[in-house]
């Protein structure tokens, strides 16, 4: 597996990313927000957690139109994988590939704690290594990750099985309580909390392993 993390000015997750995707056995490329093009062979890329650009305007919105999010965006329309963790779901949204937005969290503060997410569906590459109906537990660290779309996209999204997890309590407000979806070919995850934060014992927990393993796994069998 060859995974690319997408670096931009106020990351602070992406060696976070890089060692996680490396624990899985992956190879990992660094690249620049500036870049006009990906390395060649990448499976994957990931867009990792932080304050791309201070979250000026609105969050993800000035990283959405960064160089490098023109060939993210082509990768993913040939089919390629790309994982979007907190500010990196928000790029995401930004740029189309996933649907909804990310507004601020409902109690209007910053939150950074451990919460329960439910695995709602088993069916990807990304949450095959868990039992549908399980329930893990990843920290979250965000002020925007109340997540919103209109009801006709929520019900799209419950009907094909695209909402990967959901909150067991809620913390932010998000519509029908979703903290990570799928695109249309489940191989777009976009999620707020932060797998790989618990990708070591040292971090407190290894729930978030799994994710990484099986997206490894799915890749090297593909």
């Amino acid at each position: 597996m060859h995974a690319a993390v997408i670096v931009f000015p106020g990351s602070n997750c992406d060696r976070d990313l890089a060692v996680a995707f490396k624990a899985a056995g992956a190879t990992v490329s660094m690249v620049w927000h500036k870049n006009t093009a990906l390395p060649e062979g990448v499976d994957i890329v990931g867009i990792p957690g932080g304050f791309s650009y201070g979250d000026y305007l609105r969050c993800g919105a000035i990283a959405a139109n960064s160089p490098i999010c023109r060939e993210v965006a082509a990768h993913a329309e040939r089919g390629g994988y790309v994982l979007g963790v907190c500010n990196g779901f928000q790029v995401l949204t930004e740029t189309g590939l996933l649907p909804g937005a990310l507004l601020r969290n409902a109690g209007l503060k910053y939150i950074c704690k451990t919460v329960g997410l439910n695995v709602v569906t088993a069916d990807s590459d990304y949450t095959s290594g868990y039992g549908s109906g399980a329930v893990i537990q990843v920290p979250i660290a965000h002020h925007d990750g109340n997540y919103y779309a209109d009801a006709d996209t929520i019900a799209q999204l419950q009907g094909e099985d695209r909402v990967a997890f959901t909150y067991t309590d809620n913390p932010n407000g998000a519509q029908a309580d979703i903290a990570g979806i799928l695109s249309p070919n489940r191989r777009v995850l976009g999620m707020m909390p932060h797998p790989e934060r618990m990708a070591d014992p040292l971090h407190g927990g290894v729930d978030g392993v799994a994710l990484f393993r099986a997206l490894a796994g799915a890749l090297v069998t593909a």
